[in-house]
């Protein structure tokens, strides 16, 4: 099970988020915009990062905008969609 720290520190690195810590990321902060500061260019980075460290996809880019919300959308996400 992949838990909301996993998340947090394969954002921090996977991003390049140099400035940020995963303490620092509460489970519920907004990722996008207001929130972390993530743009679109960093959605299609951690698509890439999704699938390729976890087996994630995502086919239905209608729902990512919720999926991405936060980190624990996020991390329950994968934890549904791991391909071990």
């Amino acid at each position: 099970m992949i838990t909301t720290e996993d998340v947090k520190n394969k954002l921090i690195s996977g991003l390049n988020l140099e400035d940020i810590t995963a303490d620092e990321i509460d489970d519920n902060d907004v990722l996008f915009n207001d929130g972390i500061g993530l743009d679109s260019v960093d959605a299609i980075e951690l698509i890439v990062i999704l699938d390729n460290e976890y087996g994630v996809k995502f086919e239905n880019m209608e729902k990512v905008k919720d999926i991405f919300a936060t980190v624990q959308t996020l991390t329950n996400y994968i934890n549904s969609n791991v391909k071990n």
